[in-house]
C-alpha cells in the first residue's frame, strides 16, 4: 500500500470522527480489525482490545454514550508504507455532569485494502481518569 492511500484512509477516518456519523467510520473498518484503546477499563469501559468492525462500532457507541465529542483535530500524521502515526488533540464532554475533557492522543494504524486493520491508542490515562472524576487523586 502506498503511502498516499494510507493517508487517504487516515485522513477519512478522522474526517468521519469529526462528523460524528459512524456511517463512514464503519466503512473504513476491516472486518478483522484489531483495536485497542490503552486505558483503565474500569473508569472507561469501552477502553482495552477490541476484534472484528462490530466490535469496534460497539467500544465507539459506548465512548458515544458516555461523552459528546466536541473536537478531534489531528495536528501531527505521519505515514509510511500501510502504517501511520497521529497526534489528535481531543476535546469530549461528559455527558453524566458536563465536564469538558480535553486530551492528547496518539493512535497507531495500519491499512489494508484502504480500511483500517490496526489501531492502537494511547493518552495520559491518569490525567484523563482524574478529569472524568472531577478531582485528583492522590498516590
Amino acid at each position: 500500500m502506498s503511502d498516499s492511500e494510507t493517508r487517504a484512509t487516515v485522513e477519512a477516518l478522522y474526517g468521519a470522527y469529526g462528523w460524528r456519523d459512524p456511517g463512514p467510520i464503519a466503512a473504513l473498518l476491516h472486518e478483522n480489525i484489531d483495536w485497542v484503546i490503552f486505558g483503565p477499563v474500569d473508569v472507561f469501559a469501552f477502553a482495552g482490545p477490541r476484534h472484528g468492525a462490530a466490535a469496534v462500532l460497539d467500544a465507539l457507541a459506548a465512548i458515544a454514550k458516555a461523552f459528546q465529542l466536541e473536537s478531534y483535530v489531528p495536528e501531527i500524521v505521519i505515514v509510511e508504507g500501510d502504517r501511520a502515526a497521529v497526534m489528535a488533540d481531543v476535546s469530549y464532554k461528559q455527558r453524566a455532569t458536563g465536564r469538558t475533557l480535553r486530551i492528547r492522543v496518539a493512535d497507531f494504524l495500519r491499512v489494508r485494502d484502504g480500511r483500517v486493520i490496526e489501531f492502537r491508542e494511547f493518552f495520559n490515562s491518569f490525567d484523563m481518569v482524574e478529569k472524568a472524576l472531577g478531582r485528583e487523586i492522590e498516590v
